[in-house]
């Protein structure tokens, strides 16, 4: 997919891509440095590893991960990993997501997860599912579900974060477990 830039911040000038595997060091220092900054050293360290073992363990047509560029710095980064369902179906986990401080509250976060989303639309994905924050994740579409509704691969620490949306319509639940990623397989993620 060819680079797009967003036309809709009027302060900054930032471009729209697919993550590249020659990018890796980049997001990994993207992800401690910004969790560093929000959550503390050690927190920042955990991510980061987080991030490293996505992007080596991860099979790379399975990893979706998009970019936000400004003058040739990485200013911000999601990743997304399949979620299988026991019944066949396969949703997309958005995990992690980082805006470098300095960037964040103008919209960057949210234009690229919107990026991101419309790029596994395309590909004939459906369901897409991340664990956060209520607050940011509504403003891009997700809304709060149970596990009742769609398991999560572990138990959830923070029930309230579990949050999906549907790419083409009405949210529908899926009976029985979900299976993630092997990087994201720790219950201390959840």
């Amino acid at each position: 997919m060819n680079e797009t830039t967003n036309q809709n911040t009027q302060k900054s000038n930032y471009t729209l891509s697919q993550y590249e595997r020659a990018m890796s060091s980049e997001m990994i220092a993207l992800f401690t440095q910004t969790f560093s900054d929000s959550e503390g050293e050690a927190e920042g360290k955990t991510i980061g590893l987080l991030v490293g073992d996505l992007l080596t363990t991860t099979p790379e047509q399975e990893l979706k991960g998009f970019v936000a560029k400004q003058d040739e710095r990485l200013i911000a980064g999601v990743l997304f990993t399949p979620l299988r369902f026991e019944n066949g179906e396969v949703g997309y986990l958005l995990s992690p997501m980082a805006t470098l401080t300095e960037c964040q509250g103008k919209g960057v976060g949210q234009a690229l997860i919107n990026f991101g989303l419309e790029h596994l639309k395309q590909q004939g994905f459906e369901l897409v599912f991340t664990y956060g924050d209520p607050n940011f994740y509504s403003r891009v579409g997700f809304q709060q579900v149970t596990e009742a509704q769609f398991k999560a691969p572990h138990t959830l620490s923070f029930p309230h974060g579990w949050l999906a949306q549907s790419l083409v319509g009405e949210l529908t639940p899926i009976q029985g477990t979900s299976s993630c990623v092997q990087g994201l397989d720790t219950p201390a993620y959840w």
